[in-house]
């Protein structure tokens, strides 16, 4: 994806990976009872995702799908993240998140197993 989606436009985003095609009414409806947003803020961001290419809008009706998958856009984000802020490496990035001691047990045994899968690819 070439433009990064802000967490407002990842809030639409999120609404139509999970229900696919939505109108924009629908969207509103949803994002004023989740997080009371009014209809103009709500088709503000939406605009902005159809500038940005990551939201496909149609009429009639204004329906709205997504246009880049969540893998794309978590893809994106999160090489966008290890190039600011840890330099372009991700070994580093999982330095951090293991050395936090955040990281459960079974994510740190799902983590070893991936890597795992990987070195015998």
């Amino acid at each position: 994806m070439a433009e990064k989606l802000f967490s407002s436009e990842i809030r639409v985003m999120e609404l139509l990976w999970k229900n696919g095609e939505m109108s924009a009414k629908e969207i509103a409806a949803a994002l004023s009872e989740s997080v009371n947003w009014s209809k103009t803020t709500t088709y503000t961001v939406i605009k902005k995702c159809v500038e940005k290419g990551a939201v496909i809008r149609t009429d009639p009706g204004f329906l709205c799908k997504a246009a880049v998958s969540k893998n794309e856009v978590q893809e994106s984000e999160a090489f966008e993240l290890i190039d600011r802020l840890f330099g372009g490496k991700p070994d580093l990035l999982v330095s951090a998140l293991i050395g936090s001691g955040k990281i459960e047990p079974d994510q740190l045994k799902a983590l070893r197993s991936l890597v795992k899968d990987l070195e015998e690819d």
